[in-house]
């Protein structure tokens, strides 16, 4: 039973949970940026450049009979550079936007707690005193 327990501890720790959302939360955020970069960003880089992931290098010399041409599909890598330069950039984004809340956050000194009655009243005696002299 003892190594039950102990994945249980290891299983139920605030950094496992944390990482587990993060894994969740992270492959929607990519679901999204993909979506936005192949159906928004690349057809409009496409309709600027042409047909991008179309692009191919035909090599002549290396053309065998019965079989098909090969091709070196360049324009695919480039369209998956393209990919990559637009989600990193869209990270960036959420990141450098989730550090700016975590600074407004961390900047702002918590308000004073109002003072105890036993403040209050130390108060009191002191003006009391200052008054006497």
């Amino acid at each position: 039973m003892g190594f039950m327990k102990e994945f249980k501890e290891f299983a139920m720790r605030g950094n496992v949970v944390d990482m587990a959302v993060g894994v969740v939360i992270g492959g929607a955020f990519g679901a999204v940026v993909t979506t936005l970069v192949d159906n928004v960003m690349l057809p409009i880089i496409g309709a600027i450049t042409g047909k991008l992931g179309d692009l191919t290098l035909l090599q002549q010399s290396v053309t065998v009979p019965g079989f098909d041409p090969i091709l070196i599909k360049y324009g695919m890598f480039l369209a998956a550079a393209v990919k990559f330069t637009i989600t990193a950039f869209c990270l960036f984004l959420v990141v450098k936007a989730m550090n700016s809340m975590k600074r407004k956050n961390v900047d702002e000194p918590p308000p004073p707690a109002p003072p105890t009655k036993d403040q209050e009243l130390l108060a009191e005696i002191r003006d009391l005193l200052r008054q006497r002299q």
